[in-house]
């Protein structure tokens, strides 16, 4: 049976708020190794997840708050480490993936309030 629109919505602003907190943990690593010989830069990936997600959609015509909730990036090497960090990229992916942090953190506030104002029947 699928799950409410309002699990589901949390489940997914959850997820991409971890996945964008752990980008971020990825760029920062990424710039603070931008000097060290033979290391391989880290990316976040859920490319895997999100074919299960897509599997389980096209077998059940809908998702579950636990495969939404799976679609968490993980962590992983870019790379064999022969490539080499390039600093004003990943300044620039620092600054896009801020931006994308700042409007998720928005979507969630403004879900929050939507609850808060469904749970006190309309009143402010």
């Amino acid at each position: 049976m699928p799950a409410s629109i309002e699990s589901i919505t949390t489940a997914a602003l959850s997820a991409a708020l971890d996945t964008s907190t752990r980008r971020h943990a990825a760029l920062a690593a990424n710039i603070a190794n931008v000097q060290t010989e033979g290391y391989a830069p880290l990316q976040v990936v859920f490319d895997a997840r999100l074919e299960d997600a897509k599997a389980a959609l096209r077998e059940t015509g809908w998702l579950d708050v636990s495969t939404v909730a799976g679609l968490r990036g993980e962590i992983r090497a870019a790379g064999s480490g022969t490539e080499k960090v390039q600093l004003d990229m990943q300044m620039a992916e620092i600054a896009r993936n801020s931006v994308h942090f700042q409007a998720l953190a928005q979507a969630v506030s403004r879900h929050l309030g939507m609850l808060a104002l469904a749970a006190g029947d309309g009143r402010k």
